[in-house]
């Protein structure tokens, strides 16, 4: 601070100079629509701690800082926000800005009145930067390893949108959609069925996700909450995208229904259709992929009055998976012990998955002087049909092959380790039904002192239905013999059989309470409180869930620090998957899995000189998860295989580091970084592990989980020409360590005792903006001239051609011997796609 005293003598000795006068800003705030008087509409100025609230009449008055420009933000529940940027003003002078507030309705998000702190670990983002992400898959879960904490892409790799949190698998994440919770299909077992998930990024506005610790008012899951709001469209907006991987059209808008200015009907509409086979024909299984994948979407909503709105959102989704190999060949091992398995199939795989989803909302804001308050009533239904029919036979042949170099045989068979056939068969079928009801609110108390209580509250009833059928075998057959070997018989390897109705009512309250105390120029302080307590009639089974955060801002210092402590008790209410043992039948009596959540963080908002004037932003969280009850699963591709029974207890625990802004002046970027260790142990077995070098194995207390990945690198990077901000250049860079597998069927005491091999993987985009309405540049009014915006791009997928591995496919000689042949992921491929906003 000592160098800054002769400026600060300086600066209020000029004050003194001008008699006292102060620079300020005034002004008078009303309703857009009545043209009465606001109250409590908070004046703050962007990226400081000066601010100041309306009195009973609306007025205001701010001391502004002079001679420079800065922004103003008018911010209050019920109403949108709106800056203002200010031109420099000079010393001692005065400005009268007059504001108009519209009032909304819809698609809440209820911030605590004239707080400037933040949930630290829950990341929020706009999509802009998003779209011009390279992808594989389209949708908006791809992209979270690149922006969330402790995120890692699923098992499928590039080919699927599931993803990991901090340990967890991917049935441990909540998705929520204006509100609406989100389901997805379950049958599926592998990233080339995976099609087009809900959320649509062309009608997404922003996106929350949080990686523990969250709040009351969200569900039951042990992992993450993922909360997406789409847009609320003022003007007619429209855009067309295609590429070798698919096509998207969207349409916005809103139109005046009614005699008053607030009777309007906002609608959003969107289209997608993907297919991967460009994608699949770079897989080692040669043959016939025919993937078609269908979404159609809609989100409408009505201002009937200023205090009711409507809403309703559909959504029908088409996954159809055609597949018909032919052959396959693929070489692995080491420089001094190669193997190659060649196969020739017959038959073929028909795969669908139908479903939809439809629900309405009621919106409910009275007009209130103090202490705002909201209703909201939604009500949605989710159907599901999955259909899984496969019957191929392999004919393969495993051999040895010449490795020594200068050999003239290099490359060729010198010996064959197993020869046979591995037949399967499957007709699984799944019809699933969820219903649910839901009903929200909220109240703003504030205090004589200044602090204020959010209390918000909740009640839900939801019911599920699920009928499946499950008739699934596999036959090995190697050198003649049919395995497992039985001179008297002769057997299959894998035979499951079933037939499963089953009716689920679930019942769930939940209540908060967030307190908010600020100190102007000292610090403020948020603590959130709140309970859940949910009830299943399935296995008779009720849960109460305490959770609580701490959150700490001192805003007497010069850097932007905030602290966060969060933890509580997270249950897992078993789903139809849980449920579902390895043989078919299912377990109604099984428990919720519990995780004890501890998480520590803290956020740092900064400028860095000579790299760009917008702030940075890091973000740290340091956790720990005490997990018990568990249902134990391993992980085949993207299907999850769950025991069935609370058979494991275990931990997960890391660090999880992000930094985002413009490392280039217009271009943000993102870096993630995680340290994870999860950590597992079957209740009643004694684990052991096999060391290298070491003759017996030794015993251990945990094994690593199937989701144990060590170390995890994710980074989404933009950059321009400089003297063409028109071509850019967007690189997505991931690296994970290997996930641990074990042997099949025999996978409990030499638990995950293998590991794939690291997951890498580069993705570039080369882009040109052929046409910018906001800075008339691109083409001008011909080819262009009735589009706003027009980009194209030139993306590379799996840059440096890594061959990364998705799975293992076992094969077993006559002496029961096996042999983890890995199943690769997709390898370079080069996409053409153009993006056109109307």
């Amino acid at each position: 601070m000592e160098r800054y005293l002769p400026f600060i003598f300086c600066y209020f000795l000029s004050i003194g100079f001008l008699a006292g006068q102060e620079t300020v800003v005034f002004g008078n705030i009303r309703d857009l629509n009545s043209g009465l008087s606001i109250d409590f509409v908070t004046v703050h100025i962007e990226l400081t701690s000066q601010a100041t609230d309306t009195d009973q009449n609306g007025f205001y008055r701010l001391l502004v800082p002079e001679n420079q420009t800065f922004t103003l933000l008018y911010t209050r529940i019920g109403y949108e926000t709106v800056s203002v940027d200010v031109e420099p003003m000079a010393p001692g002078s005065k400005r009268n800005i007059n504001i108009r507030l519209s009032p909304t309705t819809s698609d809440l998000d209820i911030t605590i009145r004239s707080s400037r702190i933040e949930d630290v670990g829950m990341v929020r983002e706009e999509v802009t930067e998003m779209f011009t992400l390279p992808s594989t898959t389209g949708n908006l879960e791809s992209v979270l390893p690149s922006i969330a904490l402790g995120v890692s892409s699923g098992t499928g790799g590039e080919l699927s949108s599931q993803y990991n949190v901090r340990g967890g698998n991917y049935d441990e994440n909540l998705i929520y959609v204006n509100d609406f919770e989100i389901f997805r299909p379950q049958l599926i077992r592998s990233g080339q069925q995976e099609g087009l998930t809900f959320p649509n990024m062309d009608l997404i506005r922003d996106l929350s996700f949080s990686s523990g610790g969250f709040e009351a008012r969200y569900g039951d899951r042990m992992s993450s909450v993922l909360d997406v709001r789409y847009k609320r469209p003022e003007e007619m907006k429209r855009s067309v995208s295609g590429s070798f991987l698919g096509a998207s059209a969207h349409m916005e808008g809103s139109k005046r229904v009614g005699p008053n200015a607030y009777n309007k009907l906002r609608y959003l509409a969107g289209a997608r259709y993907k297919t991967n086979r460009y994608l699949l024909g770079t897989l080692d299984t040669q043959g016939e992929y025919v993937p078609d994948f269908i979404d159609l979407q809609g989100y409408v909503t009505y201002d009937i009055t200023r205090e009711i709105q409507i809403g309703a959102i559909g959504n029908y989704n088409i996954s159809r998976y055609r597949f018909m190999p032919r052959e396959r060949e693929t070489a692995f091992g080491q420089v001094t012990f190669a193997l190659r398995l060649a196969a020739i199939f017959e038959g073929a795989e028909v795969d669908d998955f139908i479903n939809g989803m439809g629900g309405l909302s009621l919106t409910y804001i009275p007009e209130k002087q103090t202490n705002p308050l909201f209703i909201k009533i939604l009500a949605s239904s989710y159907r599901g049909r999955e259909s899984e029919q496969f019957d191929i036979i392999g004919r393969y042949r495993l051999s040895q092959i010449e490795t020594e170099l200068g050999s003239e045989n290099t490359g060729q068979e010198i010996a064959v380790l197993g020869t046979g056939t591995q037949h399967q068969f499957a007709r699984n079928y799944l019809y699933n039904e969820i219903f649910n009801v839901r009903l929200k609110g909220g109240l703003e108390l504030n205090m004589d002192d200044g602090s204020s209580h959010f209390l918000q509250w909740g009640a839900k009833y939801q019911q599920e239905t699920f009928d499946d059928s499950v008739h699934e075998w596999e036959r090995i057959d190697s050198a003649g013999y049919s395995l497992p070997f039985n001179e008297n018989a002769v057997l299959v390897n894998r035979f499951i059989t079933s037939e499963n109705l089953l009716i689920n009512n679930r019942y769930s309250l939940y209540f908060q309470n967030t307190y908010t105390s600020t100190i102007p120029d000292k610090r403020e302080i948020r603590i959130n409180g709140g309970v859940r307590v949910k009830y299943s009639s399935l296995n008779d089974e009720m849960i109460v869930s305490p959770r609580f955060q701490f959150l700490y801002k001192p805003l007497n210092w010069a850097d932007g620090f905030s602290f966060k402590l969060a933890g509580g008790i997270y249950y897992q209410p078993p789903f139809y998957r849980e449920m579902r043992r390895l043989d078919g039948s299912v377990n109604p009596e099984l428990k919720s899995q519990r995780s004890i959540h501890m998480v520590g963080g803290l956020t740092y908002d900064f400028t860095w000189s000579g790299i760009s004037d917008k702030p940075f932003k890091i973000i740290s969280e340091v956790f720990y998860k005490k997990l018990d009850n568990l249902t134990l699963f391993d992980i085949d591709n993207v299907k999850i295989r769950y025991t069935g029974e609370n058979d494991a207890t275990g931990y997960a625990m890391g660090l999880d580091f992000r930094i985002n802004g413009e490392f280039v002046p217009g271009a943000e970027s993102w870096i993630n970084l995680s340290l994870l260790r999860t950590r597992e142990s079957i209740v009643g077995i004694q684990h052991k592990q096999r060391e290298l070098g070491e003759p017996d194995p030794k015993d251990v207390k945990d094994v690593a989980r199937p989701t144990d990945r060590f170390f995890n690198l994710s980074m989404f990077f933009q950059d321009y020409l400089p003297k063409n901000e028109n071509f850019r250049v967007n690189l997505n860079l991931s690296f994970g360590s290997g996930l641990p597998f074990g042997l099949p069927e025999n996978n409990i005491i030499f638990r995950n005792n293998f590991r794939f091999r690291p997951y890498h993987r580069i993705d570039i985009g080369f882009g040109y903006r052929l046409k910018s309405k906001e800075k008339s540049e691109g083409v001008g009014s011909g080819v262009l001239g009735f589009a706003n915006n027009a980009w194209i791009s030139l993306e590379v997928f799996n840059l440096m051609d890594v061959s990364n591995e998705v799975s293992n496919t076992w094969i077993k000689t006559v002496t029961n011997v096996q042999y983890a042949i890995p199943n690769f992921l997709t390898s370079r491929r080069i996409n053409l796609r153009f993006r056109v906003d109307l």
